[in-house]
């Protein structure tokens, strides 16, 4: 892991290791650090926070020549960039030449474990980073809107993924008091962590409102599956219905069928329009409906087949769904 530094004549003008130290970033306690770098051929403050799988950065620059910039990580990162002012142009796995200009921003992620950004000679570059660990960010992601889900679903299958693919939609005024407001932060500790993870969250908020009203108001967001993946959906289904009575857990659901859990949980969604343990329920009040009308199995042992914990239990589920009783649908 580290950093080459290169110009225009392919001149190295920086090489060094960089190891990014991933505790900061998986730390629960916030993490402070600030930088400066003075070199020929430009200078920079960075202030960056970790917490909790996120990284927010704050970075100042001055530029005195172009420059080539490659830099290799240890694992790959689910990126926001709000170019304040200044001009970068990055490039990503699948895609080159991603350029941000002033008041621009947008949500990247590559699984390469390596990033390349060009910076023509320029003064007074601001812009705010964001990052999420991918796991941090499927935990944002679920539930929680089409356009997250859309962007979930390609990090979960490590796919090259941007909020918007044809240009950078432009930084609202909106999202410019929010990151005033995140950089201004008098808080300290634990307060401070807890408001500049509620900015990180509505910066988040911000970009997808924005995309989606601009590009998905009129169109369905389609979740696209691998026939693989289908496969290994209808295996965990089946799994899943074979322990009725003792479920298996989202984890050992998705270790046994072969898929990571936000992929398990957006995929059941799709193809059986259920949650996981949704469908788990209904497929067991059918069972038991099932027995109560085509055997004399007592109500209880029918309950305790069906995984209840208790005969009231599968009572109140059973008249929830049926709009009746147990016992009266038998009669």
């Amino acid at each position: 892991m580290g950093i080459v530094i290169t110009n225009d004549a392919n001149h190295v003008l920086l090489k060094e290791s960089m190891p990014f130290d991933y505790r900061k970033i998986r730390s629960r306690a916030i993490v402070e650090e600030t930088q400066e770098m003075r070199h020929d051929f430009g200078a920079a403050t960075l202030q960056e926070y970790c917490f909790d799988g996120i990284s927010m950065a704050y970075c100042e620059a001055d530029v005195f020549e172009n420059i080539h910039i490659h830099a290799e990580f240890k694992e790959p990162r689910v990126v926001m960039m709000f170019m304040e002012q200044g001009e970068v142009s990055t490039s990503l796995e699948g895609r080159k030449d991603f350029r941000f200009s002033s008041l621009e921003h947008n949500l990247m992620f590559s699984p390469s474990s390596s990033e390349s950004a060009d910076v023509k000679k320029q003064r007074d570059i601001q812009f705010m980073g964001l990052s999420f660990m991918p796991h941090r960010f499927l935990e944002l992601a679920e539930d929680n809107g089409r356009v997250l889900e859309s962007l979930a679903n390609g990090v979960a299958g490590n796919r090259t993924t941007t909020l918007a693919e044809k240009f950078n939609p432009r930084i609202t005024p909106r999202m410019q008091m929010v990151i005033e407001e995140a950089r201004q932060c008098q808080f300290q500790g634990g307060l401070k962590k807890l408001f500049l993870q509620s900015k990180t969250i509505e910066l988040l908020a911000l970009q997808c409102e924005q995309v989606e009203t601009t590009f998905f108001s009129s169109k369905p967001v389609v979740t696209k599956i691998s026939a693989s993946d289908v496969e290994k959906l209808y295996y965990a289904r089946d799994l899943l219905l074979q322990h009725m009575q003792q479920p298996l857990s989202l984890e050992q659901l998705s270790r046994k069928a072969g898929l990571n859990e936000f992929k398990l949980k957006s995929g059941f969604k799709a193809v059986f329009d259920n949650t996981v343990f949704g469908y788990l329920s209904e497929r067991r009040l059918e069972l038991a409906r099932e027995l109560i009308l085509s055997s004399n199995q007592p109500l209880a042992d029918i309950a305790d087949e069906t995984g209840y914990s208790s005969p009231q239990h599968f009572s109140n589920a059973f008249r929830k769904k049926f709009g009746v009783s147990p016992s009266k649908i038998r009669e």
